[in-house]
C-alpha cells in the first residue's frame, strides 16, 4: 500500500461519495449540506487491479471562522505533501465556481501533480460546466458520476502512471489492532485527547462546539502495541438533533461503538456526568463494550477532592451494572496525567478479554449459594446446579437452574456482584444465561 491519494476540492462536489466508492464501504458523511467533513478521513482504495491509500479531506469552506478555515487549509496542504497525486473534484453541473478558481491557483503553487475531475457528469445538464473546466489549467477533466459509479474506467487509466499495479495483494493482518471509540457530549475535549494520545494535530481542534461531524478512525501504535483509535462527534440528546448532517453524525457515533472493543467516555471535569453521558455509557454497555471515564480539563476543576467523592459516588449510583468501572482524570490541552491513561486502557482490555476456570467458577458458585442461598418457590428450593464461561469480550457466563425462569433478578445481581469481586471483573458488562437443566458436562 505505498501510494497515496487524495481527494480535494471545495464542499458539496462529492469527494466524501468519491472516497467511499473507491473504498467501498460507507466511511465517510455524506449530504447535500456543504462541509460535512471537517477532518481528513483515510482508507484502503480498490480500482480494478489498483491498491492504494486514499485521504478524503475537508471543503475548503467559507463561512466557519477565519481560524477553522485556516485549519482545515493546513491540514488539506498537509496530507497534499505526502500525496503521489491530488484528485481535484468540481461540480460539472454547476461549471467553475470562484472558489473553485481560488483553489485551483492554490493548487498550482504545489508540487503533487493534480487531476481534473468533473463529477456529476451522469445528466445532459454538465455538458457546459464541464467544457468550462478547462479555465481551471489543469488540462482535460475526468469526467464521473462518483454517485452512479460512471467514469471509473477513465478514473482509473489516469491513475494509472501515479500507482504500479499489485499483481497480487498480500493479505491483510486480522484486525486493526486494539480498537478504542473516544465518545461524549460536544466540546468535551475528545478530539484534543485523540491528538494527545496519537502525538500529532491530526484532528481539527477549537473552542466551537460540533467541530467533529464524522467518526473519524485513525492507526497509531504505543510501546510496539497497534491501536486503532475512532474520534467521534459530540454526541447531544437525540430529541434536540434536527439538522440531517447531525442525525448522520450520531449514527456514525453509535456505529463507532458498536466496532470498538474499548469506549472512551470523555467528560467535561466542570460538569461531571450529566444525564447525556449516562446515556452514552449505557449504549456501550448494552453493546458489551469495555469502557472506561476520561475526565477531561482537570485543571480547571477547584477543588480536586470534592469532584473525585462526586464522581465516584454517582458513578456507583447511576451505573451499578457496571460496578466498580475505572475512570481517569486528566487535561488534554496541558498533558496532566495523561501518561496514566494508557496503562488503563489495557487493563480494561484485559478485564474485558478475562476467561475464568470452570473449576474455580463452581467452587465459587458453592460458596456463594452456601452464603446466600436462592429463595424457594411454594416450598420447593432453586438448584443452582454448574456454571460455565461460554465467551468473552464481554465476559459471559452460562448458570444450569432447576427453574431459570423462577430466580430473581435481585439474586442474579447479588451473583454477578459477587462474580467481580471475586474474579476482579470491575467495570466491565458481565452476562449471565440461564439454562434449565443439570450438570452438561456431567
Amino acid at each position: 500500500m505505498g501510494k497515496t491519494v487524495v481527494i480535494v476540492g471545495r464542499p458539496n462536489v462529492g469527494k466524501s461519495t468519491l472516497f467511499n466508492r473507491l473504498v467501498h464501504e460507507r466511511l465517510a458523511l455524506t449530504h447535500d449540506t456543504p462541509g460535512v467533513t471537517r477532518d481528513w478521513q483515510e482508507g484502503t482504495a480498490e480500482l480494478g487491479p489498483l491498491r492504494f491509500r486514499v485521504i478524503d479531506t475537508a471543503g475548503f469552506e467559507e463561512g466557519t471562522g477565519k481560524d477553522l478555515e485556516t485549519k482545515m487549509l493546513a491540514q488539506t496542504e498537509r496530507v497534499l505533501k505526502e500525496a503521489d497525486v491530488a484528485l481535484f473534484l468540481m461540480d460539472a453541473r454547476e461549471g467553475p465556481t470562484p472558489l473553485d478558481k481560488y483553489f485551483a491557483k492554490w493548487l498550482r503553487k504545489r508540487s503533487t501533480p493534480v487531476l481534473l475531475v468533473a463529477n456529476k457528469c451522469e445528466g445532459s445538464g454538465s455538458e457546459q460546466g464541464y467544457y468550462e473546466a478547462f479555465k481551471l489549467g489543469f488540462g482535460e477533466p475526468i469526467a464521473i458520476s462518483a454517485e452512479h459509479k460512471e467514469g471509473m474506467a477513465d478514473l482509473y487509466a489516469h491513475l494509472l502512471p501515479f500507482i504500479e499495479v499489485e499483481e497480487e495483494a498480500a493479505p491483510e493482518e486480522e484486525g486493526n489492532g486494539l480498537g478504542l471509540a473516544i465518545v461524549g457530549r460536544p466540546n468535551v475535549g475528545k478530539s484534543t485527547l485523540a491528538n494527545r494520545l496519537i502525538g500529532e494535530e491530526r484532528l481539527l481542534t477549537g473552542p466551537e462546539a460540533g467541530i467533529t461531524r464524522d467518526a473519524i478512525p485513525v492507526a497509531w501504535e504505543h510501546e510496539g502495541r497497534r491501536f486503532f483509535l475512532v474520534d467521534t462527534a459530540g454526541y447531544r440528546r437525540e430529541a434536540r438533533i434536527e439538522a440531517k448532517v447531525e442525525q448522520l453524525s450520531i449514527e456514525a457515533t453509535k456505529k463507532a461503538i458498536r466496532r470498538a472493543h474499548l469506549v472512551l467516555l470523555v467528560l467535561d471535569a466542570e460538569n461531571l456526568l450529566e444525564k447525556q453521558d449516562l446515556n452514552i455509557a449505557g449504549q456501550a454497555i448494552e453493546e458489551g463494550r469495555a469502557l472506561l471515564i476520561v475526565v477531561n480539563k482537570w485543571d480547571r476543576v477547584p477543588n480536586p477532592a470534592a469532584a473525585r467523592t462526586k464522581l465516584a459516588e454517582r458513578l456507583e449510583r447511576s451505573l451499578p451494572q457496571v460496578r466498580g468501572l475505572p475512570w481517569v482524570v486528566l487535561s488534554a490541552k496541558t498533558g496532566e496525567n495523561v501518561p496514566q491513561l494508557m496503562p488503563a486502557v489495557l487493563k480494561a482490555y484485559e478485564i474485558w478479554n478475562r476467561r475464568v476456570p470452570t473449576a474455580k467458577l463452581n467452587q465459587w458458585l458453592a460458596d456463594a449459594v452456601e452464603r446466600h442461598p436462592p429463595p424457594a418457590v411454594r416450598g420447593r428450593p432453586l438448584r443452582l446446579r454448574y456454571l460455565t464461561q461460554i465467551k468473552t469480550r464481554p465476559p459471559t457466563f452460562a448458570l444450569f437452574v432447576s427453574r431459570p425462569e423462577k430466580l430473581p433478578e435481585a439474586y442474579i445481581r447479588y451473583l454477578v456482584n459477587s462474580l467481580r469481586e471475586t474474579f476482579g471483573l470491575e467495570g466491565t458488562p458481565v452476562r449471565f444465561r440461564l439454562r434449565k437443566g443439570s450438570n452438561p458436562y456431567a
